[in-house]
């Protein structure tokens, strides 16, 4: 498990060693027999607990509720910012095809250029080794350039990044549910501006087999949210009334606002496996659920 959660039930932070050396990440899964190396990597073990340990966080609690606040959350938050003005400042541009605007490459240059001084702007002083290899993992998590589509996998990016300032002890056990509600939830803001505004393409999505062309851990996350919920259940979700009233609370179903935005038609076609988990009896089940999907994909 990551570094944080060395010591359950002490109050005393758990400081990482102090030697630690930093590399510039490279990709390491080129073929499918590299897959059974990743699963049995501390990489592996460290990236699924850092999920079930927020999973457990968030369990119960709406987003609107109230948490303590860190420095480097805040910090974090203003990151985003960044990114949210960025898209501003880079509007689309007319072009032949309706996918894929190209004003994407335009706006990730800026990240690719910008994001290890961003980095640094979160980490302390004495952790300033550590920008170019964290720096990675967010560059890879907003997207691909030259596909210009985003997916599961550049999510996966972005928790990746969490778990690595956790990793350096800048993110720490009591930031749980500030890392969820308002760092990642910020990022799918911004994430859904990038889809929208440059018409981004699902990268390897199963198309209607698929969870969500974009996501994963918000209905992961957001499920844990809805567990013993007085009154709303799975088969609620689908009810147009019940996602206009609770969105603002629930990451879950501020997702499948987004999902009947962006397409038309009957939600059992367009999102059948969504469809189909509406029919689990209840969020726990659903919980369960979604995290043998998410290690299966």
């Amino acid at each position: 498990l990551p570094l944080f959660l060395h010591l359950p039930g002490t109050s005393e932070e758990v400081a990482p060693p102090l030697q630690q050396n930093f590399m510039i990440p490279k990709k390491e899964i080129n073929m499918v027999s590299d897959m059974a190396k990743w699963k049995r990597s501390q990489a592996y073990a460290d990236y699924m607990g850092f999920i079930l340990t927020l999973n457990e966080g968030v369990r119960g609690k709406k987003l609107t509720c109230e948490y303590k606040v860190s420095e480097p959350i805040e910090k974090l938050v203003a990151l985003l910012n960044t990114l949210d003005r960025w898209i501003d400042e880079t509007p689309p541009v007319d072009q032949p095809s309706r996918f894929g605007n190209k004003a994407f490459r335009t706006w990730y240059a800026k990240l690719d250029q910008e994001a290890e001084k961003l980095v640094a702007t979160v980490i302390p002083k004495h952790l300033a080794d550590a920008a170019p290899e964290v720096a990675v993992y967010l560059k890879e998590s907003v997207g691909n350039s030259t596909r210009i589509d985003y997916g599961t996998g550049h999510e996966a990016a972005f928790a990746a990044f969490l778990c690595c300032l956790c990793k350096i002890g800048v993110l720490r056990v009591d930031d749980q549910m500030a890392i969820v509600f308002k760092v990642f939830n910020r990022y799918l803001e911004v994430m859904r501006k990038l889809q929208k505004t440059y018409r981004m393409e699902p990268a390897g999505s199963q198309g209607v087999w698929g969870l969500d062309d974009f996501q994963f851990l918000p209905f992961i996350w957001g499920s844990s949210q809805l567990i013993d919920h007085p009154n709303l259940e799975p088969r609620h979700f689908v009810d147009e009334k019940v996602v206009n009233e609770n969105h603002k609370d629930f990451m879950f179903l501020e997702c499948i606002l987004f999902i009947t935005e962006m397409k038309t038609g009957p939600f059992a076609e367009h999102s059948n496996q969504l469809w189909n988990i509406s029919a689990v009896p209840s969020w726990s089940k659903v919980n369960q659920g979604l995290i043998r999907m998410y290690k299966a994909e």
